[in-house]
């Protein structure tokens, strides 16, 4: 299947375009997002130093129902927020396009990188277009058999349950308060975990195996 990259435009009614252009040192991380066609609801990272003043630019918007910020430490605002126009990510649906998290909204753009069938690609192209959303194809490729251990997702998150301190002794974030922070359900994180740890493990103890010894006979 091809690989695709692509940089997309965020269309400049969407709240966060506008928002992403008035601040374009700030980085805004979607860790979650889901929509229909009326609303939809997005955990984001807001990652710079005017986190309080975005914030409070994001409650003016109209199409901003409701902003509920969950924790913020230095560089780092964790918000909610629900709107009722999710125009980027109900056009990405519509292609059929599963939308890989985190994803970054920087200076009214995003690079979004997936492994699709060529149906899907040119159904995405297609979905964009009728929408009207700008974006630039980068870069596609036939992308060979994958022969990585981990999925995407599981690499972000064994990555993030190491950064957080999840394998430190003592610990020093539970698995309640890592899923909050990666912005998934508690069942979630654990089964993400799991599955990763396990092919850690086996993969661990089949290169650590004994090669077979063959006896011959003469």
């Amino acid at each position: 299947m091809p690989y695709a990259e692509l940089t997309i435009t965020v269309p400049k009614s969407v709240w966060i375009s506008e928002l992403s252009r008035a601040y374009p040192e700030t980085r805004f991380r979607v860790l979650a997002a889901t929509a229909n066609t009326a609303s939809g609801v997005a955990r984001i990272e807001i990652l710079g130093d005017d986190a309080d003043t975005i914030c409070a630019e994001f409650r003016e918007y109209d199409s901003v129902t409701d902003l509920t910020v969950f924790d913020t430490e230095a560089g780092t605002t964790r918000v909610q927020v629900e709107t009722t126009v999710p125009l980027l990510l109900t056009s990405l649906q519509d292609s059929g396009v599963p939308l890989e998290m985190p994803f970054e909204v920087v200076d009214g753009q995003m690079t979004l990188e997936a492994t699709l069938p060529q149906e899907t690609l040119s159904e995405l192209g297609e979905t964009l277009d009728d929408f009207g959303i700008q974006y630039t194809v980068e870069r596609i490729r036939q992308e060979p058999e994958s022969d990585s251990l981990l999925t995407e997702r599981q690499e972000w998150v064994l990555d993030e349950a190491i950064e957080r301190g999840y394998y430190d002794t003592p610990r020093r974030t539970t698995l309640v308060d890592l899923a909050d922070e990666l912005g998934v359900a508690k069942s979630t994180c654990s089964e993400i975990l799991h599955r990763a740890e396990g092919r850690v493990l086996k993969e661990y103890r089949d290169d650590d195996a004994p090669s077979e010894v063959v006896a011959s006979s003469s």
